[in-house]
């Protein structure tokens, strides 16, 4: 019901209107979006990457209009551009959701964002830095695996995510942990049937340590993307084991979620990554994460109150 009600809300205009207008949203998209656009994105980073990397998503996904999935590929452009200028292009990398550059298209979507996601690499290629592709729901995974692989053959830092919460992603760990390969595992946050996904946190847990131990013993670079403590604690313990030194694989958090662990992780000279959304979309951005799993309500809540 919940779930519902979420998905419903993000659809309706009146309720971004109110949430737009509403005194205690402005606190919400300040800690957990940097900015509505470029300027503002630019301004976030600058901060971070005094001791830390990051990673821009401009939101936007579920692009039905092509048009729009084109201007999606502008704006990329705009930003690598900017990161090259402002000289960030060695800390800051982008990363894109298909179905903003045009994969939900209802005719040729998959080579449609192929093709924009080449023009998006081709210019992080030019500014010196790197794109990775998100994952999103299951229903996509296999067109989102195969379009990395496809601009791997020109770009072959293109970053792939993995979700770890679906059952075949151990398997995909294995066919993306090559030489040169950069995957960033994160538990998952859609809200998946349990014909393809394990619904017990525990069952998730188990499988993101299953897959890590694949990525780390793998010649790849693993981007461990958690902020749970225990498993930031086994990560660590995993990476000594599998002889990885601080150059060779790195963490992420996202933007606004535990600022404190991630600047002290960084002082002890580990690598970490912060993924930055911005954009004037943050209203469907929010609505919609809370929809996929409505435990994230309570999670972006105790954000508010737990700063580490």
């Amino acid at each position: 019901m919940l779930r519902s009600a979420l998905l419903a809300a993000s659809r309706s205009a009146a309720c971004r209107t109110l949430a737009e207008r509403a005194p205690m949203a402005r606190p919400v998209v300040d800690r957990f979006v940097a900015g509505r656009d470029i300027d503002g994105a630019l301004a976030a980073v600058h901060g971070l990457t005094a001791n830390r990397y990051a990673s821009l998503d401009h939101l936007g996904e579920d692009t039905t209009d092509r048009a729009r999935a084109e201007a999606t590929v502008g704006t990329y452009r705009t930003l690598l551009s900017r990161l090259e200028t402002d000289g960030l292009a060695d800390r800051v990398e982008v990363s894109v959701k298909l179905s903003a550059l045009g994969q939900a298209l209802p005719a040729d979507g998959d080579t449609i964002a192929l093709d924009n996601a080449r023009e998006v690499c081709a210019a992080a290629a030019a500014a010196g830095t790197t794109v990775t592709v998100d994952m999103e729901d299951h229903t996509t995974t296999d067109a989102t695996l195969a379009t990395v692989l496809e601009l791997r053959r020109d770009f072959p830092w293109v970053g792939a995510v993995l979700q770890a919460y679906l059952h075949r992603t151990e398997a995909d760990c294995v066919a993306l942990s090559g030489p040169g390969s950069r995957v960033r595992l994160c538990k998952g946050a859609y809200d998946e049937p349990a014909t393809v996904a394990y619904r017990e946190r525990s069952e998730v847990d188990a499988s993101f340590v299953r897959c890590l131990k694949v990525l780390l013993h793998g010649q790849g670079y693993p981007m461990i993307a958690t902020h749970d403590p225990v498993l930031l604690d086994i990560a660590g313990s995993l990476a000594g084991r599998a002889g990885r030194d601080a150059d060779d694989h790195e963490y992420q958090m996202l933007y606004g979620i535990r600022p404190v662990t991630q600047t002290a992780m960084a002082a002890q000279g580990h690598r970490m990554r912060v993924y930055v959304p911005y954009g004037a979309e943050w209203y469907s951005y929010f609505m919609r994460r809370l929809g996929e799993r409505p435990a994230n309500v309570a999670f972006f809540l105790r954000s508010f109150t737990r700063k580490h």
